[in-house]
């Protein structure tokens, strides 16, 4: 059984969901820290010309330290949902397929409850999965009993509770992993560690010149659910066994 575990990113890249739909389980990782400035509350989107970035306004009542994406919530007065979501349609209305997914992302903007930041990219990021007909079962961190650790400690727990022998991680994720030795605490209890090898592939966009890692909507809006997963299938390529790696 593959597992793979990555922090709730708001409005994530087509990677992202690479990762998802590549794993028999996938883990959000929302019980970690908040980084300000990190993707769990920004992304980009495209313009006639350029990449805007869409940065969300939250609130660290306990303090930076504490806050976590579990429990950070975002800024009630502001209606900077209102701002993305019109910013959203200003710039995908002429796309191929805003008729099918601006109802889908209008209605997880405007539904009541999803306070904090790993509930609402939770709630997008199922909302796409669903759109795009990837079945990977998922689980937030928070919500599995007994996991313990830290880093990859963390990561051999969760494999333990759900019954994984295969960890598929981010390669960016690979210093965190291997931070003390070549595969870290997973080889050492037995799981087995593979890097994500994903290509971010070219598509048609509706304006200028292709700009790429921009949020998978952008080539939702343009391509469809159906032939966006398929572009994420061709450009995800063989995972790498983490002692094939050199350095």
């Amino acid at each position: 059984m593959i597992l793979s575990v990555m922090q709730p990113t708001y409005l994530p890249w087509l990677g992202y969901f690479s990762l998802i739909d590549s794993a028999d389980t996938f883990v959000f990782l929302d019980n970690v820290k908040l980084e300000k400035s990190d993707w769990h509350i920004r992304n980009r989107i495209k313009t006639k010309d350029q990449a805007l970035m869409l940065s969300c306004h939250v609130t660290t009542p306990t303090g930076r330290m504490n806050a976590t994406i579990e429990n950070t919530p975002y800024i009630k007065a502001h209606s900077w949902k209102k701002k993305h979501l019109r910013s959203i349609v200003e710039n995908y209305n002429k796309t191929p397929y805003f008729n099918e997914l601006s109802p889908i992302l209008a209605r997880i903007y405007a539904q009541e409850g999803l306070d904090t930041v790993a509930q609402f990219n939770m709630a997008l990021i199922k909302a796409l999965m669903a759109y795009m007909e990837i079945s990977t079962p998922v689980f937030a961190a928070s919500d599995l009993f007994g996991i313990s650790g830290v880093k990859d400690e963390r990561l051999v727990s969760i494999c333990q509770t759900l019954h994984c022998d295969h960890y598929l991680s981010p390669l960016g994720a690979r210093a965190y992993i291997e931070e003390n030795s070549p595969g870290g605490e997973l080889v050492k209890h037995n799981i087995e560690v593979f890097y994500q090898n994903f290509e971010h592939p070219e598509y048609i966009q509706q304006k200028g010149e292709f700009i790429s890692h921009l949020s998978a909507v952008d080539c939702l809006f343009n391509m469809g659910p159906k032939k966006t997963l398929e572009l994420i299938r061709q450009a995800t390529k063989s995972p790498i066994y983490y002692s094939d790696l050199s350095g």
